[in-house]
């Protein structure tokens, strides 16, 4: 199925180019300023949208329950998981400014909400809604973002095929703007999470969901991940976006950097340049090509019109001309008569020959 959807501008389809999402997260620090640099970094780079998270840590995290957890990569935290969720909150009193500062750099704002009054608010402001990975299972919010009737990006690291089917059933009765993201959520930066990227499973999504837009939303360094994903159908992007890699928070560590954005995007341009229609034909750029590189069937002594043509008339030889005859046509022409007299070494058409 050949379907696209439209965020803001900007049109996603299957034969179209990758929207690019810069998830600036947790990287403005708390700072206000912060974050509007990073909108404008992310225009920079490449990016068609950048992305936040809005998230009050009383509405997303336990206190309670993150008190003697100790696994994944927030067990390296210096703070509590609760006190580290506080501080890089995406102060909703921003929002005014954030979205003007996107406007200004002519690039799209969006962001997760992570509770219902954050879908509320921002509503009116966002062309898109993401929901992250965790919230897969969280099927009211999905159902309540469904209804907002704008499209909606669903990413589905660790998730089961169980879960995903069960959102996707969630969210359709609502809405047919579906972009479905391949995740692996490991935020390590670690090299090895590559085996585990998993984008065959993009494969499977096309097949099981042909109604839905292919997304991938990724953690890994580099890019190499975004190239495959593209090359399997991926036309909707999500990389993390810092300006530096060596400030402290909890998304720096895994983020691309400006220099690698901008180069992630120049090369999947290159790549999407490179993967054509799916149509075999000799291309323009061919056509050349195509006379001097292939044989045609050429005469090996100088023949008299009316004489037959014997196999060993004829010889296969490059260049091949428009309307020479190829050497797999060679049975066409042995044993008749040709009709113009023609020199060693010309090439042969079939209006040379008498059928």
């Amino acid at each position: 199925m050949n379907k696209t959807i439209r965020i803001n501008e900007f049109e996603i389809g299957r034969d179209l180019p990758a929207y690019f999402i810069a998830d600036i997260a947790s990287n403005h620090d708390g700072d206000l300023e912060r974050a509007k640099e990073l909108i404008w970094i992310a225009k920079e780079a490449g990016a068609d949208a950048a992305k936040f998270q809005h998230f009050e840590a009383s509405k997303i995290v336990s206190a309670v329950g993150f008190e003697n957890l100790k696994v994944g990569h927030q067990s390296a935290w210096e703070k509590s998981v609760f006190d580290v969720y506080k501080q890089y909150e995406c102060n909703r009193d921003w929002t005014a400014e954030l979205v003007r500062t996107a406007k200004e750099a002519q690039i799209d704002f969006m962001t997760t909400p992570y509770d219902y009054e954050a879908i509320e608010l921002l509503e009116q402001h966002v062309p898109a809604f993401k929901i992250g990975s965790g919230d897969i299972t969280w099927i009211s919010l999905i159902e309540k973002i469904a209804q907002c009737n704008k499209p909606i990006l669903i990413a589905t690291g660790a998730s089961s095929l169980e879960d995903v089917d069960r959102a996707m059933e969630a969210i359709r009765p609502y809405n047919d703007q579906i972009v479905l993201m391949q995740c692996n959520t490991n935020y390590t930066g670690d090299l090895g999470n590559l085996k585990h990227v998993n984008l065959r499973v993009l494969q499977m999504y096309a097949q099981r969901y042909p109604d839905a837009i292919l997304g991938l939303s990724d953690h890994t360094p580099g890019h190499a991940t975004v190239l495959g994903a593209i090359a399997y159908g991926a036309r909707v992007i999500e990389k993390h976006l810092t300006d530096d890699n060596d400030r402290k928070g909890p998304d720096h560590l895994f983020s691309m950097n400006p220099v690698t954005w901008r180069e992630m995007v120049d090369r999947s341009r290159e790549l999407e340049a490179a993967l054509g229609d799916g149509v075999k034909r000799i291309e323009d750029n061919e056509q050349e090509t195509s006379v001097v590189q292939r044989r045609c069937l050429r005469l090996t002594r100088d023949i008299a019109s009316g004489e037959t043509i014997n196999k060993a008339d004829l010889e296969e030889l490059r260049p091949a001309p428009g309307g020479s005859l190829a050497p797999y046509q060679a049975a066409q022409v042995i044993g008749r008569k040709i009709s113009v007299s023609k020199k060693q070494g010309e090439a042969l058409y079939l209006t040379d020959v008498v059928i």
